[in-house]
C-alpha cells in the first residue's frame, strides 16, 4: 500500500470557515490534495466524486456505523443511519411502506397539493418575503408531519426539532450547546410521540408511524422513534433548503427560468439545485479494513468523509460546475447518497417540491424577484442551504 504513505495533514482548515465558505476550501482540494486528513474536524476528507462513491457502494469496507460521530449523542439513540447490513435493512423497511411510489402518489401527492395552495395563499402578492422562513420551511414542516404520523405537532416545533437534531449531528466540534438544544428537542418529540404511538394503534392509517407501530412484527419502539427522529431530522431541511436553493438559482438567472417555464423542466432543475448545493453536504464512514484512496493508505479505524458537496462540483464530471445550470444535460449529482444508505425520503422530493411547488409558485408568482442577492446567507458544513430569501412576490 504505497509503503503506507498515510494522506497529508491539515491543522489549518477550521470548521468555521467550512461553515461559511466550503466550496473555494472544496475547489483547492479537488486540485491539490483530493484525499486530506483534516485536523479540525477529526475526519479523512474526500473531494473527489469517484472516490465519494467507491466508499459509499461498498459498505463492506466502509461502516456507516462510526461511534466517533455526534449523531447519537444528539439523538439520543442509535438511529439506522449508523447502522450497516441486515440491521439498516430492517428499520429502514419498516417505514418503507409509506415512502412507496404508489403512497406517495395515492396520498402525499395530493395532499401537498392541497398544502402547496394553502401555504401559497398565505404570502402576500407585490410584498418583500423571506421565502425561506416564510414558505420553504413550513410547507416542508407542515408535509412530513403527516408523512410522519404526527400531524399534530406544528410547523414551529417541527422546524425546530429538526433544526436541533441537524446542529446536534453537525457538531463536529462537540460544543456543548447544541447538544443542550438537541437534549430539549428529543424531549418534547419524546412526549409528543408517545401519545401519537397509542393513537395510530387505536386508528391506524398509512403514516410511517403507523405502517411501523402496527407492522406484523414490529421493530422495537425505541427504535420506532429513532426512525421517526431520523426523518424529522433530515426530511424538513432537505426539501426546505432545496426550495429556496432553486428558488435562489431561478431568481439570478431570470432567462434559465423562463426556458423552464416553457419547456416545463421542473424536475431536471430540482435535480441541478440539488447539485449545485446539495443539503446533505458530508458523510461520515467507519474504515473496517485497511484501504488505498487515491494513492493514500487509509488504515483500518480511520473515519473518512465523503463530501458529497465538492464531488457534485467535480471537474471531471461537471461544465462550470459552480453555476446553477437547469439544463444540464449528464448530472451525476451525489446528493441523495449511493448503495445502501441512499435517501429514503428521494421520491418525495422529487415529486413534492420538483414535480408541484416549483411550477406553483412559478404559477402564483410569475413577476417574482430578488432584489438584493447579496442579502442571502449561505450557511452549514455537514447540511447547508440558504438562512433567508427575501424576495418580492410579484
Amino acid at each position: 500500500m504505497l509503503d503506507h504513505l498515510l494522506a497529508p495533514l491539515d491543522d489549518t482548515i477550521t470548521i468555521d470557515q467550512l461553515t461559511v465558505a466550503p466550496y473555494p476550501i472544496y475547489k483547492r482540494l479537488r486540485a491539490e490534495t483530493p484525499v486530506l486528513r483534516v485536523k479540525s474536524v477529526g475526519r479523512t476528507f474526500l473531494t473527489k466524486a469517484a472516490d465519494c462513491k467507491f466508499v459509499k457502494d461498498t459498505p463492506e469496507i466502509f461502516s456507516s456505523d462510526d461511534p466517533n460521530t455526534p449523531m447519537k449523542r444528539a439523538f439520543l439513540a442509535h438511529t439506522l443511519m449508523r447502522k450497516d447490513g441486515k440491521e439498516h435493512l430492517a428499520e429502514r423497511m419498516a417505514m418503507a411502506p409509506a415512502l412507496m411510489p404508489k403512497t406517495i402518489q395515492e396520498v402525499w401527492a395530493p395532499l401537498y397539493r392541497q398544502l402547496a395552495d394553502e401555504y401559497l395563499d398565505r404570502l402576500p402578492k407585490g410584498q418583500i418575503v423571506d421565502l425561506h422562513r416564510d414558505l420553504s420551511g413550513p410547507i416542508a414542516a407542515r408535509i412530513l408531519a403527516h408523512i410522519l404520523g404526527i400531524p399534530e405537532a406544528s410547523d414551529q416545533q417541527m422546524i425546530f426539532w429538526s433544526q436541533a437534531l441537524i446542529d446536534g449531528a453537525g457538531n463536529f466540534g462537540w460544543r456543548p450547546e447544541p447538544f443542550e438544544i438537541s437534549d430539549r428537542a428529543n424531549a418534547e418529540m419524546d412526549a409528543l410521540l408517545e401519545k401519537a404511538i397509542a393513537r395510530v394503534r387505536v386508528a391506524p392509517d398509512r403514516s410511517a408511524l403507523s405502517v411501523m407501530v402496527n407492522a406484523e412484527n414490529p421493530i422495537p419502539t425505541s427504535q420506532i422513534i429513532a426512525n421517526i427522529k431520523i426523518a424529522i431530522g433530515g426530511g424538513i431541511n432537505e426539501p426546505r433548503d432545496a426550495l429556496s436553493t432553486i428558488v435562489y438559482g431561478f431568481l439570478t438567472e431570470p432567462e434559465q427560468l423562463a426556458e423552464v417555464r416553457r419547456a416545463g423542466k421542473w424536475g431536471q432543475a430540482f435535480e441541478e439545485g440539488i447539485r449545485w448545493v446539495a443539503p446533505i453536504q458530508a458523510s461520515s464512514r467507519l474504515v473496517t479494513e485497511d484501504v488505498e484512496i487515491g494513492g493514500f493508505y487509509i488504515p483500518k479505524g480511520d473515519t473518512v468523509m465523503t463530501i458529497q458537496a465538492s464531488a457534485n462540483h467535480d471537474e471531471d464530471l461537471f461544465d462550470h460546475p459552480e453555476r446553477f445550470d437547469a439544463f444540464r444535460a449528464k448530472n451525476l449529482h451525489q446528493s441523495f447518497g449511493s448503495g445502501p444508505h441512499h435517501c429514503g425520503g428521494a421520491h418525495i422530493a422529487r415529486r413534492t417540491v420538483g414535480a408541484i411547488m416549483l411550477e406553483a409558485l412559478s404559477e402564483r408568482f410569475p413577476d417574482m424577484t430578488l432584489p438584493e442577492p447579496e442579502t442571502v446567507l449561505w450557511r452549514g458544513f455537514g447540511f447547508r442551504g440558504p438562512i433567508n430569501l427575501p424576495v418580492k412576490l410579484g
